[in-house]
């Protein structure tokens, strides 16, 4: 629904995809606005939406192992829950509520999605609201037999009894961190946007925009380090050693150079000019086809060191 939703948000704005550039879309679109906003609640695993039934099960089951790696996964997923708080109240702020920062063009030329474009979304809006309560005792409740024996876990492995009794803390933890990622995102672009952008003009202030702006520097770790280090490996050692190298020496390269040197030195011998080296080799040449003529004839079949030795002989005498 999500996806969704924004491509009807682009689809307003005339493909524009930057929501630096958008803004004050909520009375231009109001039904996408509506569908993000339920969207993006559903996704922060807003009490009662779908979201959160699947979001919390996995926290209080990562908490349930009561171990280093399940506690770390606990608080892994907290964090992650507040990132999903922040920018998607971002989101919905930026795109729909604060003025508007596109083009009086842009703007004018706006206008909601067609039918064949929103009716998908209320669909989908409804089962952001409802699939959660509806079903999470059907599928995910204590006790639920709804796969039966289609899934089988071992009875160590099997957390649900223990996630549903852990401490209230760590079951309200996840819904106070979702609205302190909300809050904290709304306030920081509508009461506090001149401290942010302040903030952000600062020694300190510059490296954080920078990391964040920079995707956390995983594509430069990827490509300077990951990527250019295959590559490195490719070119020196594979191409280099190997396709250049190895696969050439005994390949087509070695193959054609020893042939090519081989006549240096075969043919002076063989073409040397004189009658009797020519009548040797058209005696060996006829002793050859006799032998063959025998062999088929008589249904004699020499094998190749038997007919090597032949020859050997054959030239010898």
């Amino acid at each position: 629904m999500l996806f969704l939703s924004a491509g009807c948000v682009i689809h307003a704005l005339g493909d524009e995809q930057d929501i630096r550039k958008m803004g004050g879309l909520l009375k231009i679109t109001p039904f996408s606005y509506a569908m993000i906003m339920i969207g993006s609640v559903a996704l922060m695993g807003f009490p009662f939406l779908s979201g959160f039934y699947s979001k919390d099960v996995i926290l209080e089951t990562a908490f349930a192992k009561f171990s280093v790696i399940g506690h770390f996964s606990f608080f892994l997923g907290i964090f992650a829950a507040f990132c999903t708080a922040f920018y998607s109240i971002r989101l919905v702020y930026l795109t729909f509520i604060m003025g508007v920062n596109s083009q009086k063009k842009t703007i004018e030329n706006s206008h909601e999605g067609s039918l064949q474009m929103l009716a998908p979304l209320f669909l989908l809006s409804i089962g952001s609201m409802f699939s959660g309560f509806v079903f999470h005792d059907l599928i995910i409740g204590v006790g639920s037999d709804f796969f039966a024996n289609a899934i089988f876990i071992f009875p160590k492995n099997s957390s649900a009894i223990d996630a549903h009794f852990i401490p209230q803390l760590p079951k309200l933890l996840p819904l106070f961190v979702t609205v302190s990622g909300a809050f904290v995102a709304y306030a920081m672009y509508s009461n506090f946007v001149y401290l942010t952008y302040r903030f952000k003009l600062t020694d300190f202030g510059v490296k954080i925009y920078t990391f964040l702006n920079r995707k956390w520097f995983f594509d430069k770790v990827y490509n300077d380090y990951l990527n250019q280090s295959v590559l490195n490996v490719g070119l020196f050692h594979t191409y280099r050693n190997l396709d250049k190298g190895i696969f050439e020496l005994i390949g087509p390269f070695g193959s054609s150079t020893l042939v090519y040197n081989s006549s240096f030195k075969v043919v002076p011998k063989l073409q040397s000019g004189f009658i009797y080296h020519y009548s040797l080799l058209m005696l060996i040449g006829v002793l050859l086809l006799l032998t063959f003529i025998f062999a088929q004839n008589f249904n004699i079949f020499f094998d190749a060191n038997t007919l090597i030795l032949f020859l050997v002989l054959s030239v010898l005498g």
